[in-house]
C-alpha cells in the first residue's frame, strides 16, 4: 500500500491509499472553493446522560446529485469534484460538512473505488483489503487528535438508509465521547466480568453462538453469526477469533482472511431477498474500544473490549422496511418480525455457489 497526503482547495486534508507503491499523486484541486466553516456543537442531555452534535451547517450539503455531478468520482477535464486526480483506488477526505469537527472531533469520507455504479460487494478481495488498510490507518491516525475518545468506521449503503450521495463510499466518525452503545457494551462486560470472577464477555457470547444454529459463515480467522436477541430482521455480526481491541490488533492472518469472508457476507445480503428486488440496503459499523479512560467502566481494560463489525438491514421482507416506531424510537425497545435462527438460516441458503 502507498499512502499520499494533500490538501484540498479550502484546507482540508485528503488521502490517496494506492495498491501501487509507484503510483504518483500530485494533481491539484482547481476549484475556487472558500475554507470550510462549520458549527459543529455538542450538547449533553441531563435526563439520559448522551451527547447530541448540533450541525446546522449541515442543511447545505449535497443532497441527490446526477451521476454526472457526483462529487465523489475522479475529476475529468473541467468536471472538479472532491478527488482532484483522474483514477484512485482508495481515498479519503476530511468532510465538507461533517457533524464532528475542531474540539467536537473528525468526520472523514471514504471513497471504496473510482467506478461509481459499483458497490462494496463489487470489490476484489485486493481492493477490500486496501479499504481494510485505510480503516485502520485512519483509527491510527485519528486516535491521536487530543479531542478524540473513539474512532467509528461505518457504511451507509441505500436510499432507504438516508443515503444521499449514490457512489460507493463510508464514514468515519472520530468522536470526543465514548459512544452510548459502546459505554453500554462495556458497563454489560464489566458486569459479567465480575459475577463470573474475570471471564470475558465478548469470549462468552462468540463462543456460545459458535456452538449454536444462528452461525452464517465461518473462516480459520472470522465468525460470522445471527445475534441471540437480534434487533434488526437481518443482522449478522461478525468477529476476528482472536479477540483484540480495534482494527489496529488484527494480525497479518486476519486481515489476509477478512476480505474473502467480508465480501460474502455483502454477496448474501443482496440475495437475501431475490434477484428481481432492488441492492439490499444496509448498515456496516465497526466497533472498536474507545482510545480514552475506561475508570468509570468498574475494572474493564481496553483490551477486555471485542473488536466486531454489525451489519444490517431495515428490509424486513420484499418491498417492505423496518421502520422506527412508537416503541423503538419512543422508549429503545426494539421488536423484531423476523426470528433470528429463520433469518440464519436465510443467508445460509443464499451462500455462493
Amino acid at each position: 500500500m502507498k499512502k499520499t497526503s494533500t490538501r484540498l482547495a479550502d484546507g482540508r486534508e485528503l488521502i490517496y491509499y494506492d495498491l501501487r507503491d509507484d503510483t504518483v499523486r500530485d494533481a491539484t484541486d482547481r476549484r475556487p472553493l472558500d475554507r470550510t466553516v462549520t458549527t459543529s456543537e455538542i450538547r449533553r442531555d441531563p435526563l439520559l446522560g448522551d451527547s447530541v452534535a448540533i450541525a446546522s451547517h449541515r442543511q447545505g450539503r449535497t443532497y441527490h446529485p446526477p451521476a454526472d455531478e457526483c462529487p465523489l468520482c475522479p475529476s475529468e477535464g473541467e468536471r472538479l469534484s472532491e478527488i482532484p486526480d483522474s483514477s484512485y483506488d482508495v481515498v479519503v477526505f476530511e468532510n465538507r460538512f461533517p457533524s464532528l469537527a475542531g474540539d467536537s472531533g473528525r468526520c472523514e469520507v471514504v471513497c471504496f473505488t473510482s467506478d461509481h455504479n459499483a458497490s462494496f460487494a463489487d470489490l476484489t478481495e485486493e481492493q477490500a483489503g486496501l479499504v481494510l488498510e485505510a480503516w485502520t490507518d485512519r483509527t491510527s491516525e485519528l486516535s491521536h487528535l487530543p479531542s478524540v475518545e473513539q474512532v467509528f468506521c461505518f457504511e451507509n449503503r441505500g436510499a432507504e438508509i438516508g443515503v444521499t450521495l449514490g457512489h460507493p463510499h463510508g464514514q468515519i466518525y472520530a468522536y470526543p465521547f465514548t459512544t452510548p452503545r459502546t459505554a453500554l457494551m462495556l458497563r454489560s462486560a464489566a458486569a459479567h466480568k465480575e459475577m463470573t470472577g474475570g471471564e470475558n464477555l465478548f469470549d462468552a457470547v462468540l463462543e456460545r453462538e459458535r456452538a449454536g444454529d444462528r452461525v452464517v459463515l465461518e473462516g480459520e480467522h472470522w465468525a460470522a453469526f445471527v445475534p441471540y436477541a437480534a434487533h434488526w430482521p437481518y443482522e449478522v455480526h461478525l468477529y476476528p477469533k482472536r479477540r483484540v481491541p480495534d482494527l489496529l490488533g488484527l494480525d497479518e492472518d486476519a486481515r489476509t482472511e477478512f476480505p474473502k469472508v467480508y465480501l460474502e457476507l455483502l454477496r448474501r445480503f443482496d440475495r437475501i431477498f431475490g434477484e428481481s428486488e432492488p441492492p439490499t440496503p444496509y448498515i456496516a459499523a465497526w466497533h472498536q474500544a474507545p482510545f480514552g479512560s475506561l475508570e468509570e467502566f468498574d475494572g474493564v481494560v481496553r483490551e477486555d473490549f471485542a473488536l466486531h463489525l454489525e451489519l444490517f438491514t431495515i428490509r424486513r421482507t420484499s418491498g417492505k422496511l423496518k421502520f422506527l416506531a412508537g416503541s423503538e424510537s419512543g422508549m429503545n425497545v426494539f421488536i423484531n418480525d423476523v426470528p433470528p435462527e429463520r433469518a440464519a438460516e436465510r443467508l445460509r441458503e443464499v451462500a455462493s455457489s
